[in-house]
């Protein structure tokens, strides 16, 4: 039996929100000319802009590559998980390690499309990485809960 093929949607990040109506056409050109001008990651500048939210941001990367969504705020991780990755890296990269099992270590990533990150962690931990997908600020306090708060 052949299986059947994985779904995956094409769109750009931008086209997704103007289809789901989170922005509009108008706010997505706004935030294309500043990422031209000045560089950076599209969500990024949609939040910072105050045009969509972190959660709406995450919703349509999971819905766009796949990837599945994690909110962190109420999640219990094993602190010697989290240790596997050292914290100037976890602030890097904005992830953190959430679960592991055998040489499968699970991530929370703000943004799930840096290989480079993903490469990293996995040469840093010697493990294959899964990722999941959270907000950059879910992901900075909870690297704040689990590393102490002082950088």
């Amino acid at each position: 039996m052949i299986a059947p093929p994985r779904r995956m949607i094409s769109k750009q990040l931008g086209e997704l929100l103007v289809e789901r109506r989170i922005i509009k056409e108008s706010e997505l050109q706004k935030a294309l000319q500043i990422q031209k001008e000045k560089g950076g990651l599209l969500g990024n500048i949609l939040v910072l802009l105050g045009f969509a939210t972190e959660e709406q941001i995450a919703q349509a990367l999971t819905t766009q590559y796949g990837f599945p969504y994690l909110p962190l705020k109420n999640y219990e991780i094993d602190p010697v998980v989290v240790k596997l990755i050292p914290r100037n890296v976890s602030e890097q990269y904005c992830l953190i390690a959430i679960d592991k099992i055998g040489n499968s270590l699970t991530v929370a990533m703000s943004n799930p499309l840096n290989l480079h990150a993903i490469e990293d962690i996995e040469l840093i931990t010697n493990c294959k990485v899964q990722t999941f997908v959270s907000t950059q600020t879910d992901i900075k306090e909870t690297i704040k809960r689990y590393y102490g708060s002082n950088a």
